[in-house]
């Protein structure tokens, strides 16, 4: 797909590293082109990009920081069209209160833009910042960038690990002035190669390790909103996202951390800059591997309407990266028992977690699913739960088919109309069933499979399990256990069964609900998503075995 080239003028090694990286976008002023603020505190990925890629290992592996975060989510932040949908509902629904929407929710998915209007005595903003790429406005280009290597790498050990940081809350020092900020590392710079970055880049590379724990990245996942009534009033308060507490809870707390599996080290020792940069020993990749590849695949899609600058190649690779994390990383599932008595077969699946946060976590638009089938020796089916079909949406799941209704948790199932789905559903003040954010006060279910050493009965509120999981004795720490009972009368064995584990970052009802909504984000995503409903699905986990001859 084409990009707009603009000629920038750039010392010679510079240059070379950018003439790989292709085409850039325009370039901009010196402050970021805005008059309202005292100094200028954030600059694009692209002052960054030019020295960080081209970084190959000696057995061949690119590992260059730059074309990996341009494929993220993070780089494309402000870009997901979900998101705008997302922002643009909730300003629909409490309109008394659409300014401090556009601030929280910006903070993290436009942390630069944010910060800088903060800075300089004003709310943040969304929609004034887009469509990306065709606004004016000043601060328009680092709402851009998205979650991008100035707003990370700026972010101080102030506060991190206390509420007060969560939700967006982190701490970027305001008053060293351009030229002379910091940007923290987790490696000792000397002073020639740190006066060399400066020089280039207008930052002064510090070593930092907070970068490398968990409490840094809890700063933007560790979301606790609040709820408006219709006037705009605060009716509630709920933990819409929260791995982090999930994860302090389990046996990961104290091993590992959210980069250990996020940003991956590099096995031999590399360098992380292709300008003069020495071999390193524990560089992470900057790949920040998640759970959304649907996403990844609709900026493919839609990139010029989206102002997508990674190229598709880049955005392909990062798609299938993330699916093959889910595969290889998430879960594990099997049938620990399958026999047949009575004229109905009895099936055990088993699901072990492998993550370190509740499976699916974040975004409560995600869920995770059991598809079980059972067919005779002539390969007939004779049962099936859990089927998905191609517009996102599962038969049986109560909620699917009626957006006030809630699918249970299942110990067991016994008839196709169930199916065992791990999600979390919002309930807002009234009691209903809700997608909006801003509505949620509670949950109706939180049976989100459990992470290894996560006690469930010790569970503070924020984290705790809702629903029919709190009794059932199979679902505990590191997975769950459902029991199948088919009937199968006058069916010929051998059965088989066969049991995956499926996964959608949007879900049919939350995608669907948008399409109320008279707005050109909302009516933007449903169509998108019903286009691209059967690319939502990824499975996590499969397995398949044969019962005795009854």
């Amino acid at each position: 797909m084409a990009r707009a080239t603009t000629l920038v003028l750039l010392p010679a090694a510079i240059g070379a590293a950018l003439w790989m990286l292709g085409p850039l976008p325009e370039a901009a002023p010196v402050h970021a082109g805005s008059s309202q603020v005292a100094r200028q505190l954030f600059d694009t990925a692209q002052v960054c990009i030019a020295c960080h890629s081209g970084l190959v290992t000696r057995s061949g592996e690119d590992v260059s920081f730059g074309p990996h975060w341009r494929a993220s989510m993070m780089a494309n932040s402000a870009r997901d069209p979900y998101w705008q949908a997302g922002v643009r509902r909730e300003t629909l629904d409490h309109p008394q209160v659409g300014a401090l929407i556009e601030d929280e929710c910006s903070a993290c998915h436009m942390p630069m833009a944010r910060y800088q209007s903060k800075a300089a005595g004003h709310g943040g903003g969304v929609f004034a910042n887009l469509p990306v790429g065709a606004s004016r406005a000043p601060s328009a280009r680092l709402a851009a960038d998205g979650v991008s290597c100035t707003a990370c790498h700026q972010i101080t050990p102030q506060k991190l690990g206390d509420r007060a940081s969560f939700t967006g809350g982190f701490h970027v020092d305001t008053e060293a002035p351009f030229g002379r900020r910091q940007v923290f590392g987790p490696f000792q710079i000397d002073k020639g190669r740190a006066q060399r970055m400066q020089s280039s880049s207008g930052f002064v590379p510090t070593q930092g390790s907070h970068l490398g724990t968990s409490e840094m990245c809890a700063t933007c996942h560790t979301l606790i909103t609040q709820a408006f009534g219709p006037t705009g009033d605060v009716v509630g308060e709920l933990a819409e996202q929260v791995p982090y507490l999930e994860w302090q809870h389990s046996q990961y707390g104290e091993s590992v951390s959210c980069q250990s599996c996020h940003m991956p080290e590099v096995s031999e020792a590399t360098r992380i800059s292709s300008e003069s940069g020495q071999p390193r020993g524990n560089v992470s990749r900057h790949q920040f591997r998640g759970g959304n590849a649907f996403m990844m695949r609709v900026l493919n899609r839609h990139a010029r309407s989206l102002g997508v600058e990674a190229f598709p190649q880049e955005l392909d690779v990062a798609a299938e990266r993330t699916t093959s994390h889910l595969a290889s990383d998430a879960a594990r599932i099997s049938v620990t028992r399958a026999e047949v008595s009575g004229g109905r077969l009895l099936a055990e699946v088993t699901i072990e977690s492998l993550a370190g946060h509740k499976l699916p976590t974040g975004y409560p638009s995600r869920r995770a699913w059991l598809h079980v089938t059972v067919r005779d020796r002539a390969n007939a089916l004779v049962f099936e739960s859990g089927r998905v079909d191609p517009t996102g949406r599962i038969d049986g799941n109560d909620n699917d088919d009626d957006g006030a209704r809630v699918e249970p948790h299942h110990a067991e199932i016994t008839s196709q109309d169930q199916v065992q789905i791990y999600e979390s559903i919002m309930l807002d003040a009234e009691g209903r069933p809700t997608t909006g954010l801003l509505r949620g006060v509670r949950y109706a279910k939180d049976n989100r499979v459990l992470p290894k050493g996560f006690d469930k009965a010790t569970a503070p509120g924020d984290i705790a399990v809702h629903g029919d999981a709190v009794s059932d004795a199979d679902f505990t720490a590191g997975g769950d256990r459902v029991r199948y009972s088919v009937a199968v009368p006058g069916g010929k064995g051998p059965f088989s069964v066969e049991a995956e584990l499926l996964y959608q970052p949007v879900s049919y009802r939350w995608a669907e609900s948008l399409g109320t909504y008279d707005a050109m984000e909302t009516t933007r995503f449903v169509q998108v998503y019903r286009s691209m409903a059967s690319a939502s699905v990824s499975t996590l986990a499969r397995v398949a075995t044969l019962t005795r001859q009854p």
